[in-house]
């Protein structure tokens, strides 16, 4: 992997910014994009509108990722000091517990670990069953709600999962936290120092969302800033590559390696055919594998920006992850570096005649 991409990955997923909370990776994301945008706006809630214009004003490209993290918001602190909350965002509850995370407090970080009753005193009945997360806790070491509170623990802190970058051992795949979607900001960013390099006849609008976790809010009034022609949302999807992950017979299976995922359907959006079939194209054309991603359920940003006004043609372009809304997440480079290639090979042809041939082929 190369340095640059490590170092971006590695800032990106190690940031906290849960939904509602993305100030601190919003921070970081503006230090990134301002040298390489012609301007840098904000809407009215935070989502980051990065501009990069072309030769031409249109067609107004939005490539958008959302910088929201799924996590959990503190609801309150019991007698005995343990910590009550809520998740943000979708989580399985069988994937929580015994996980370590980290609350954001108004005087620093406070890292806790998530529990339950241990299986020694659990009867037959409850073993039987799965652990509701309504039972489950935040455990910082306290012994009285006073200590609790004293580390700096209030209702309404978010928490994320606490898990750092790694690179895993055949060089290539990497896991995180918060690949869902820091891998799809981290490719906004490179393309933004691509197009740096190259001619393009389009303005590029690189927007990172925020509150997609929690019903795509960021893109329902970002896009109003934008008033996009085209949109192109870059997102992860689901990889099935692993034990059990292919038992779903209609979905085409998407593995780690074999190359970025153009989306066909999902629950809240149909591509835009042609300009799907443009993506397909300008993929085979300059020799970059992709894999077909059609998911029954879910959605992202795409569901809401392709609806604005009289509508704006969308397509997703996805990187296969493993463990989607964990604690830690499996994503290969090579899919990342394809999805890059195609996002700066799509940045080179679009233009007015292409729009055009866009909106005479519904």
């Amino acid at each position: 992997m190369e340095e640059k991409t490590v170092e971006l990955l590695k800032t990106l997923t190690e940031t906290p910014g849960v939904s509602g909370f993305e100030g601190p990776i919003r921070k970081v994301l503006k230090e990134y994009l301002a040298p390489l945008s012609t301007e840098l706006t904000t809407d009215h809630l935070g989502s980051l509108v990065a501009i990069k214009r072309g030769t031409d004003e249109h067609p107004r490209v939005m490539v958008a990722a959302h910088m929201d993290e799924v996590g959990f918001l503190i609801t309150r602190v019991t007698d005995d000091g343990f910590i009550k909350f809520q998740p943000l965002g979708g989580w399985w509850e069988q994937v929580l517990l015994a996980q370590r995370v980290e609350i954001l407090t108004g005087s620093g970080r406070v890292v806790g670990v998530i529990g339950a009753k241990s299986p020694h005193i659990l009867t037959a009945e409850e073993r039987a069953k799965p652990v509701k997360l309504k039972t489950m806790y935040i455990d910082i070491g306290s012994t009285s709600k006073e200590e609790t509170e004293k580390a700096g623990v209030k209702q309404g802190d978010p928490a994320v999962p606490f898990s750092s970058f790694h690179i895993c051992e055949n060089g290539k795949s990497f896991m995180a936290k918060a690949l869902d979607d820091r891998v799809g900001c981290a490719l906004v960013v490179q393309l933004f120092q691509e197009l740096q390099q190259i001619q393009h006849p389009s303005t590029f609008y690189g927007v990172m969302t925020v509150q997609e976790e929690v019903g795509l809010r960021g893109a329902t009034t970002s896009v109003d800033v934008v008033r996009p022609d085209l949109a192109l949302v870059v997102d992860v999807s689901v990889a099935t590559d692993t034990p059990g992950g292919g038992d779903i017979e209609v979905a085409p299976r998407t593995f780690l390696g074999k190359g970025p995922v153009i989306g066909f359907y999902d629950a809240s959006m149909i591509p835009h055919t042609a300009f799907r079939n443009l993506v397909v194209k300008v993929a085979e054309e300059n020799n970059i594998p992709y894999q077909v991603d059609v998911m029954a359920g879910g959605g992202t940003d795409a569901g809401k920006i392709h609806l604005f006004r009289q509508g704006v043609p969308s397509v997703v372009i996805g990187i296969p992850v493993r463990y989607i809304h964990d604690h830690t997440g499996v994503a290969h480079v090579d899919d990342y570096n394809n999805a890059l290639r195609l996002l700066v090979a799509l940045a080179r042809i679009v233009d007015k005649q292409v729009l055009q041939e866009l909106q005479d082929n519904l």
